[in-house]
């Protein structure tokens, strides 16, 4: 999906991720315990938990399939779709038991998927793959292309030379 990731940057980026969410909810729970909401700072910690437990098994499910021979996404889709089917229930159940724990549980999945997002941006940033232009490795895979202005030379207006004058009179200027 990202061919301009070499597997060190994965590594890098898992690490940062895991290690970068674990610090931020050891920071939630203290804050959370600090302003008497403990559930709430141990369902941030647990719903870490459950994103960093799905990161990790989704890389061990893709490992697994990269080894299979020939193209079999069957297994690897179910499995993902049962492991978020599982958090989904777990997180929403315990929404409706304990409101606080819920929604700690849920802003830590959040937390846990926007710090392994803001990862993977970083480092493709860093590995300069937003500098190319369109078609030249870029990120945007050519998109930058449709607002390119350099190709509307053979599109011009009647008249070209005069194509800010409407019957006469400039566009934007009152006449005398």
């Amino acid at each position: 999906m990202f061919p301009q990731l070499s597997l060190p940057d994965l590594a890098r980026i898992s690490r940062r991720a895991v290690f970068g969410s674990i610090a931020l909810g050891v920071v939630g729970l203290v804050c959370c315990v600090a302003l008497g909401a403990s559930l709430v700072g141990l369902g941030l910690c647990l719903g870490i938990a459950l994103g960093v437990a799905n990161f990790r098994m989704v890389q061990g499910s893709v490992a697994k399939a990269g080894r299979r021979p020939g193209p079999q996404r069957r297994p690897l889709a179910l499995n993902t779709l049962s492991r978020l089917a599982i958090i989904s229930a777990v997180a929403l159940g315990l929404l409706f038991v304990s409101f606080d724990l819920g929604f700690g549980v849920l802003a830590g999945l959040a937390v846990f998927q926007f710090l392994l997002l803001f990862a993977v941006i970083r480092s493709i940033i860093k590995s300069g793959a937003l500098s190319g232009g369109a078609g030249h490795g870029s990120l945007l895979g050519g998109i930058g292309g449709m607002f390119s202005v350099d190709d509307l030379g053979d599109v011009t207006p009647h008249g070209a030379g005069d194509h800010h004058e409407l019957n006469g009179h400039d566009e934007g200027r009152e006449s005398a």
